[in-house]
């Protein structure tokens, strides 16, 4: 619960690494890199060297997707 409550909080345009991503999402590092390949979850961002981050906004977006296949 309080990691939702810090991801709440913000802005859409925050940048965010996978470790800090994974505990949002219900699989592993590695299912994460198969669904980026496979385009079922949102493009990281690379930044400079081997930085790879994802936009807060574009995650949102995907967990709310997903929530509402569940409610339908």
């Amino acid at each position: 619960m309080t990691t939702q409550i810090q991801f709440q909080n913000l802005p859409d345009s925050a940048l965010l690494r996978e470790k800090e991503m994974i505990p949002l999402l219900p699989w592993s590092a590695p299912t994460l890199w198969r669904r980026v390949k496979t385009g079922s979850f949102p493009q990281p961002i690379r930044l400079e060297g081997r930085i790879t981050c994802w936009r807060w906004g574009d995650v949102r977006q995907w967990l709310d997707a997903q929530a509402q296949k569940v409610a339908a």
